[in-house]
């Protein structure tokens, strides 16, 4: 069911604390931590803790914690100095999506040229 945690999904268990992760910020609907695979010097993800499977699920089931996500983005890029920063969120396998809960990429702290890659 939308929103609530499962238990196979490794972004419930990290908001569960039965995961470990680098935490850089915690709201009351939003955990954000470093990414273990980081694809520049600054990568860190904002997730909300209700279980959403993508960024569309989310925003269609729960616009207002959507925006928690994008204001949490700004807040972490504004801890972390960035100038300027790209905030990516991958829907689908096809485009790159891995771990079916949504989540926020914050990416910087280098040139981020167009297209991505």
């Amino acid at each position: 069911m939308t929103g609530e945690p499962q238990d196979d999904c490794l972004f419930c268990r990290i908001v569960a604390g039965t995961i470990p992760a680098t935490i850089v910020r915690e709201t009351e609907t939003t955990v954000a931590f470093r990414d273990i695979n980081p694809q520049a010097p600054t990568h860190v993800l904002v997730i909300p803790k209700a279980h959403h499977r993508d960024a569309a699920a989310l925003a269609a089931a729960a616009p207002e914690l959507a925006a928690d996500v994008l204001r949490e983005t700004q807040a972490v890029a504004d801890e972390e100095k960035l100038e300027s920063y790209r905030i990516v969120f991958n829907t689908g396998s096809g485009a790159g999506q891995t771990v079916w809960h949504a989540h926020a990429h914050v990416l910087g702290g280098r040139g981020l040229d167009w297209p991505p890659g």
